[in-house]
């Protein structure tokens, strides 16, 4: 399989999950400003959305949007435990965190990335709206829990660890949120993380 990304972009968290689950892969970088792969090709022939990520199978299929690739890595990789067991309500609680890590947080991060400056009232608004989000994560780690659904690292952690450390390059402090800060310092430390933020030049 091949995974399209963006160095960085929530396309991050398929490539930790690609990892995590010991998954054989190939990566290409997309710039996705001028619409071309890193090997020159289209890559609206690829996802016509335009964004990242892209997965395309071995079998021929392409799945695009953060939170259904996830969910797939995790499934065809059982032995990994990126998911809890089919029915069970784990399961659906790791469902509830994708959908709103991507509806939510990553979409009040959204006017950061506009390519318009946000300056003034709007980025005061802005902020306001991403801190607004963080509280409800950190409210769901006040029981000191090490990961979203407890002990366990799941898919839904990968995502919240990418775009939470979109706050570091953005010059927003996550002091008001410590242990959704605690858990973006965990998750940064898992050898598939440093493997992917490596293989993405994002580490020194």
């Amino acid at each position: 399989m091949k995974l399209y990304y963006k160095p960085g972009a929530c396309s991050l968290a398929s490539h930790i999950a690609l990892i995590e689950a010991g998954e054989s892969f190939d990566l290409e970088q997309v710039d996705t400003a001028a619409g071309t792969t890193a090997s020159g090709g289209d890559f609206r022939a690829i996802n016509p959305k335009g964004y990242v990520p892209a997965l395309v199978l071995d079998e021929g299929e392409t799945v695009t949007e953060g939170a259904a690739i996830l969910q797939l890595i995790a499934e065809r990789n059982p032995d990994a435990g990126l998911l809890p067991q089919a029915g069970g309500l784990g399961r659906t609680r790791v469902q509830e965190q994708l959908n709103f890590i991507a509806s939510e947080l990553h979409k009040a991060f959204g006017p950061f990335f506009s390519g318009k400056p946000l300056e003034g009232e709007a980025r005061d608004a802005a902020v306001e709206r991403v801190n607004g989000r963080m509280q409800i994560v950190e409210a769901m780690l006040a029981d000191g829990r090490d990961y979203l659904n407890g002990a366990q690292f799941s898919v839904a952690d990968a995502y919240l660890f990418v775009v939470t450390n979109w706050a570091n390059f953005l010059g927003l402090s996550l002091d008001a949120v410590p242990n959704l800060k605690a858990l973006v310092a965990r998750v940064a430390e898992r050898p598939a993380t440093r493997a992917a933020m490596q293989a993405e030049g994002l580490l020194g």
